[in-house]
């Protein structure tokens, strides 16, 4: 991470962001997500992990959109579920993670969850095992894989940002939802085609808009869960 001493450019800009997302990150956060954003810039030129280029957008366009999704998830999982079960922590897979969004800003804000971002290129699955290793990420692991063919056991929250339709993300990753799972999607605008072409299966429980701060577009979260007659 970065020394306590250095002065990054963007510190200022991102503890605005958190601030203006009522979120309290902790300065030792606040330095993992300037590292992983100081990696995205530094690895996109050779991996092109990401078509935004310059840090600033970078700052707004990745990382403000994926805080944007934390206290949602708080208000929807609740404090017993983020806090893990008696049996080992809360799993999350992030499915085409890319460069790591969402799956690096959920574990470096939810330091006691495991979280897994898998990727079917392998140089992106790389850097994300190179993130975890450079700031210390223990709970932060990443498989080159399809997701449908993934290996490693259930996930209680399956999440994709601008992975594939929601008819192919809950289809694809349906094997590896543990019981009683959610998915939370990340998309722009509330997608009602996609929405309406989901199988009887699928329960979309709720669609909740966000606010991104900086960024001028719609954005929204879609959670959904399988019916209690198919998770029976």
């Amino acid at each position: 991470m970065l020394p306590e001493s250095t002065a990054h450019p963007l510190r200022g800009p991102l503890i605005e962001i958190a601030a203006e997302l009522a979120l309290p990150v902790a300065p030792e956060v606040i330095d993992g997500l300037l590292g992983y954003l100081d990696l995205l810039q530094r690895w996109n030129a050779t991996y092109n992990l990401t078509a935004v280029r310059h840090p600033q957008d970078m700052l707004r366009q990745h990382l403000a959109d994926c805080m944007a999704v934390i206290a949602p998830m708080a208000r929807q999982l609740g404090a017993a579920q983020i806090a893990g079960h008696a049996d080992g922590p809360l799993r999350v897979l992030d499915v085409g993670s890319g460069g790591g969004l969402p799956g690096v800003v959920l574990a470096l804000m939810f330091p006691h969850w495991q979280v897994v971002c898998v990727d079917t290129v392998g140089k992106k699955a790389a850097f994300i095992r190179q993130v975890a290793v450079e700031l210390g990420l223990r709970n932060l692991d990443a498989e080159h894989a399809r997701v449908e063919a993934l290996k490693g056991g259930a996930f209680d929250i399956i999440t994709s940002r601008a992975f594939a339709s929601l008819v192919d993300f809950t289809r694809l990753s349906r094997a590896s939802l543990a019981p009683q799972g959610v998915w939370m999607a990340m998309k722009g605008r509330a997608p009602a085609d996609e929405l309406s072409a989901l199988p009887e299966g699928i329960e979309v429980f709720h669609v909740e808009p966000l606010s991104v701060p900086g960024l001028d577009a719609e954005r929204c979260l879609v959670w959904m869960r399988p019916k209690a007659s198919i998770q029976a």
